[in-house]
């Protein structure tokens, strides 16, 4: 029996963009599916999310690939520099393209929410549902929101973020480990000669226990990001958040300083950067988690919003496979998702600490090793990550 005619409802918390693949997932294999989201709207509010080659050949499988590349840009230059502007590397990103049959892309997040939320079913998503618990009876899961109100269904995915509500409801808690820096984010239009929009991509530079990385968005904008070593406890407010990153990379390389100017200071985003030990039971019943609920990892391998689409299709593969038993299903997605994505999270970490250094020789070490690795290795080290695909999806 195939899982459309079994016809379990389903319940995702989060409208973001584990919760809406999930969503777009499920409802191709003609399954009825609810996301309640706590926001009153999808805002125009985040940053830049990159999308290497894995995560498109899922948005490729959801129908929306084209639109993403519509929206966004081409990373067809990525440099690694240092922060007087000495290059250490130049990405070998048209030979990847070639590996992997395209191009990574960088795009403003809300306009890819905006794109995964319109390739739903109308209605797919109530807004201002914060989600405050729930309670397993029998094979029904049972909802509950701040506002009084419960939902009722077959099947229960959480995809509330880092900060996941949900979680603490269906698995032991690990707390959030503080990664040791604090992440500046903003968007901007900007123009360099050195960086054509034309070319799309952009550069990272590293200094000592900080760097700095821009890139071209889509539609004229820039994205750029900031990564400094601060001690967990360091108050950060938001006032005069500009003066705060200008102070951090005065006289660094190149456009550094003009494209942080050039940023209005309410497009600057500042937040602390977590993730959890990994932990292999991610459902409770048929209560389930997906993504950074699941998850979280550090950003320095960009693959946080690609596992969570991996997460949606494998879960949705592993429901078609057993229509009837749900919670069978929920222990093949673990089987099939935990390994990969704890080395992912472990990987990332460790990538953390060697581009946050702060010793003169190890940084020193570091750049010689980067500069004499050639292409073929660079290429070779990402492969398990960027040459990942989903399989047994039609």
């Amino acid at each position: 029996m195939s899982l459309a005619m079994n016809k379990p409802e389903i319940t995702i918390i989060g409208a973001g963009i584990g919760g809406l693949s999930a969503a777009i997932a499920l409802q191709q294999k003609g399954l009825m599916v609810k996301v309640f989201e706590k926001g009153t709207e999808l805002k125009e509010t985040g940053a830049g999310i990159v999308l290497a080659a894995n995560a498109i050949k899922v948005l490729e499988k959801l129908g929306v690939a084209n639109q993403v590349r519509q929206a966004g840009s081409p990373v067809k230059k990525a440099e690694i520099r240092t922060s007087d502007g000495r290059l250490i590397v130049n990405m070998p990103v048209h030979k990847q393209a070639e590996r992997y049959d395209t191009y990574s892309y960088l795009i403003y997040r809300p306009d890819l929410q905006r794109i995964l939320y319109e390739k739903l079913t109308p209605d797919s998503v109530v807004f201002g549902k914060k989600f405050s618990g729930l309670k397993q009876e029998g094979k029904k899961v049972t909802s509950f929101f701040e506002n009084g109100e419960m939902d009722i269904a077959d099947l229960f995915i959480g995809a509330d973020g880092v900060h996941s509500r949900v979680r603490k409801e269906i698995v032991e808690d690990s707390p959030l480990r503080y990664s040791g820096f604090t992440a500046f984010r903003g968007i901007s239009y900007f123009e360099d000669d050195r960086f054509p929009v034309e070319l799309g991509g952009g550069f990272e530079a590293w200094g000592r226990g900080k760097r700095f990385g821009f890139s071209h968005l889509g539609k004229g904008r820039v994205f750029w990001f900031a990564a400094v070593n601060m001690p967990e406890g360091t108050l950060i407010t938001t006032e005069k958040i500009k003066s705060v990153v200008l102070q951090h990379f005065k006289g660094w390389w190149g456009p550094i300083e003009a494209v942080i100017e050039s940023t209005e200071e309410s497009k600057i985003l500042v937040h602390k950067i977590f993730d959890r030990k990994p932990v292999d039971d991610w459902h409770k019943g048929r209560a389930v988690l997906l993504g950074d609920a699941a998850h979280p990892m550090l950003p320095n391998l960009g693959q946080g919003g690609a596992q969570a689409m991996e997460d949606a299709l494998v879960l949705t593969n592993c429901l078609e496979q057993y229509p009837r038993e749900i919670e069978k299903a929920l222990n093949q997605y673990e089987q099939l998702r935990s390994s990969r994505t704890k080395k992912i999270v472990q990987s990332s970490r460790m990538m953390a600490r060697m581009m946050q250094l702060e010793n003169s020789a190890a940084i020193r070490l570091r750049n010689l090793l980067l500069r004499s690795t050639p292409d073929e290795m660079k290429i070779k080290r990402l492969d398990w990550v960027l040459g990942y695909e989903v399989q047994n999806w039609n």
